[in-house]
């Protein structure tokens, strides 16, 4: 059995407390009860009866309280969703011209976002710190920033600008180097886990073979390694743009013909190696036909190499003496920020059109938006980039600025970039609409739980109506199809960020003044409205990055909210890196080749048959590691889900790899497939509704009594996601598949009825009515 994203013990698993672990490590493991762990050896007290196995992988995301800090990296996971959220394609016009275009525009996309992040640290730390506060010396001599008086006019070496610029170019340059290290250490350990030998061999797989069935699929050792280096150059490049630029523009304005020569010559080699990143993000990017065990040796070392060696030829001639030069004004970061902006823009529509052309070739109703999820999903990660980018230099700059407002006229510094402030001060409107569709969504759920009311009690014969109890009833059902409304919250807040961001970047360009002071002169509300935007939408910035850290920091200390990050990272981070190299770590490239090998390794050694089933998240990694069995390996499992997002999340935003083409053709492939849901679970439904009748049982009663009985005498509780081993329904399916497997197993094999028997819940539930999670939990 593999458990959902909240995790379990081995011992809650199997249903006692004495386990032990038959392969694995301290990261993921198998585990069987201690009295099974020989089964193999002693087929004869086994003979009727199953032994079950547990796969425990939580500890792949949420075992280690420094994961908390990926939190930090959510817009590049989103971005990487993103890639998977592209339209299903027919396999008689698979449109390959079309599906390149989309994956090169979101890998563009996530490169933008890196080159965001670190252009915000040089903001931080170039502009704000070392160019501004560093050249007054009123900021840098201040009581609480003494620490920066080396840097003030006349204190000594470093009071020079460029000195200062190369000085505070560490900062960026050092966060890339994390980003470069925190993404080569995860990839030894999730994307170089290579698949069985065999798995999925394309000369017996089904033709068309699905996505996730291909051999490489779970295997990005290649990509990531050489978007990774993409990535670090990029980063590296763009410190050294930022101290190039102002460096190169002093020393054309005071006629210093040396060193304007090697300035041009600097910024020659940084545009060569911008060309050099951008064609390497535009290379195709995944190989799964076959798993690639090749490295581009060149882009992977040359290319951080070379960036690092002109940032350091960068630094050093910023550093030469120039006595004439004063810092004035700020640094020439409006138009980066506004490109950036534009380009991010112009690549979400662009990413749009080839969504909605895809789509066209196989239109499918149930998928996620008629085809735009993945455009809606990318746009909401350049939403968190620029929220997150510009609300540290806002709260910086009014930290730097004492009780003035950056950018208004008073002001001891000129503050980070005009368009920074538009986007705080877009920042409250877009809440204000937010709130109103939840209160819409609110109204229309408080009305359709009256509607559910009326009719619980009658789903329960027998039973005498309680008004109370109907409407909980109701009100759980109602929550759970919420889940449902999703991509349409998400096209709304989707197309309303599009809408605001279009309007700040006007502002900021047409006016070149921050809001309060633009709006200065015009009508009195709409000059308080802007203001009150400004300044709201900046401390609204403030208190979500505190947010961001306090979460993080409880997460560390407290292992029952480093359980609750971890849930979101198992959610969002199923899918490989496809996109962004610093995304938080795919946990399927472990889990899968995991799951595949013991599943192969063992039915081939012996022959047998088994179930495996999954709760929630862990039906998905059940899946994908049956697609990744060879055929006739394939043929002898049956899949048992329940509380599964397969169908109803899955196949609706990710079509092209759980589409309802690619699940049926997986019910055909596997022995037998069961599937349970409630209506009250808000993850978990049907995974073929309507295609395949015999798949989905549900939904299943929830709560199992409605009113207090003889055979019921305390209330019973409304399960939603969790205890499905509780349900009498899981037994007989689970019973019934393990009676369908022992039938063929003595028809394949006369005489091997007691070593069949051992093999029928390899993975599979076994198990007493244990929960598959703790009540209350997500998958």
């Amino acid at each position: 059995m593999v458990h959902g994203v909240a995790g379990a013990a081995p011992g809650e698993l199997l249903g006692d407390p004495r386990t032990v672990r038959v392969t694995g490590d301290s990261t993921a493991a198998v585990f069987r009860r201690t009295e099974d762990a020989d089964a193999e050896a002693h087929p004869e007290r086994y003979a009727g009866r199953p032994v079950p196995e547990a796969y425990c992988w939580s500890r792949l995301t949420s075992g280690n309280g420094a994961r908390a800090l990926w939190l930090l990296l959510l817009p590049f996971m989103v971005a990487n969703l993103a890639h998977w959220a592209r339209p299903a394609t027919p396999a008689a016009d698979p449109a390959p011209h079309a599906v390149r275009t989309y994956g090169v525009l979101v890998r563009i996309l996530a490169l933008s976002l890196t080159v965001l992040l670190i252009a915000a640290a040089c903001e931080v730390a170039l502009d704000l710190l070392a160019w501004q506060c560093g050249g007054s010396g009123s900021c840098a001599g201040a009581r609480f920033r003494s620490w920066l008086g080396f840097l003030a006019p006349g204190a000594g070496w470093w009071a020079q600008p460029g000195r200062r610029l190369a000085l505070g170019a560490l900062v960026p340059a050092a966060l890339t180097g994390l980003l470069w290290y925190l993404s080569n250490r995860t990839w030894s350990a999730y994307e170089s886990q290579p698949p069985p030998a065999g798995a999925a061999d394309p000369d017996t797989a089904s033709d068309p073979e699905p996505a996730l069935g291909r051999p490489g699929f779970w295997y990005g050792r290649r990509l990531v390694a050489r978007l990774r280096a993409a990535h670090t150059a990029a980063g590296l490049l763009t410190v050294a743009v930022a101290v190039s630029v102002p460096t190169a523009r002093h020393d054309r304005g005071v006629g210093t013909p040396v060193l304007a020569a090697l300035g041009t010559l600097t910024q020659v080699l940084l545009a060569a190696g911008a060309v050099a990143v951008v064609s390497v993000v535009c290379r195709r990017g995944r190989t799964e036909a076959r798993p690639d065990h090749r490295l581009d040796r060149a882009a992977v070392t040359l290319l951080p190499g070379a960036a690092l060696a002109l940032l350091a030829a960068v630094l050093v001639h910023a550093c030469w003496s120039r006595p004439d030069w004063t810092a004035t004004g700020r640094l020439p970061g409006d138009l980066t920020f506004g490109v950036l902006m534009l380009g991010q823009g112009l690549c979400v529509l662009a990413l749009a059109a080839v969504a909605r052309h895809l789509y066209r070739k196989a239109p499918d109703p149930a998928t996620a938006l008629y085809g735009f999820g993945g455009p809606a999903v990318a746009m909401l990660g350049c939403a968190l980039g620029g929220v997150m980018s510009g609300g540290v230099a806002q709260r910086v700059a009014d930290w730097l600025d004492g009780g003035a407002t950056p950018g208004t006229p008073g002001a001891p510094l000129p503050g980070p970039p005009v368009l920074l402030s538009w986007q705080a001060a877009v920042l409250p409107p877009l809440l204000l609409v937010l709130a109103l569709l939840a209160g819409w969504f609110a109204v229309l759920g408080a009305r359709a739980r009256g509607r559910l009311a009326a009719a619980v009690a009658a789903e329960y014969p027998g039973e005498a109506p309680d008004l109370a109890r109907s409407r909980r009833i109701a009100g759980a059902r109602t929550a759970a199809a919420l889940t449902d409304s999703a991509p349409w919250f998400v096209a709304a807040v989707s197309g309303i960020t599009l809408v605001l961001g279009a309007g700040a970047l006007a502002g900021a360009w047409s006016s070149g003044k921050v809001p309060g002071e633009a709006a200065r002169g015009t009508l009195p509300l709409l000059e308080a409205a802007a203001r009150a935007a400004q300044d709201a939408g900046s401390w609204l910035i403030g208190l979500g990055i505190a947010a961001f850290i306090a979460w993080g920091r409880r997460a560390y200390r407290d292992p029952a909210a480093r359980r609750t990050i971890g849930i979101l990272w198992d959610v969002g981070t199923f899918w490989p890196r496809a996109a962004h190299p610093f995304a938080p770590p795919c946990y399927a490239e472990r889990a899968v080749p995991d799951l595949t090998w013991r599943m192969a390794g063992w039915t081939g050694r012996t022959g047998g048959h088994l179930v495996i089933s999954g709760h929630s998240q862990g039906s998905v990694l059940a899946a994908a590691a049956v697609w990744q069995l060879p055929s006739p390996a394939r043929r002898r499992v049956a899949l048992l889900t329940y509380g599964s997002p397969l169908g109803r999340l899955y196949g609706r935003w990710f079509a092209s790899y759980f589409g309802p083409g690619q699940l049926t053709a997986l019910h055909r492939e596997v022995d037998c497939w069961r599937n349970l849901w409630r209506a009250t679970d808000p993850i978990g439904g049907p995974a073929l509704p309507g295609a395949e009748p015999d798949v989905d049982r549900g939904p299943l009663a929830d709560p199992l009594a409605y009113g207090r009985s003889a055979r019921h005498p305390l209330p019973a509780p409304i399960l939603g996601h969790s205890d499905y081993q509780a349900d009498p329904a899981f037994a007989a399916e689970r019973d019934a598949l393990l009676a369908r497997l022992d039938a063929a197993a003595r028809a394949e094999v006369p005489g091997q009825r007691v070593a069949d028997a051992v093999s029928k819940e390899r993975a599979g539930p076994a198990a007493p009515a244990a929960p598959a999670d703790p009540p209350g939990t997500a998958g």
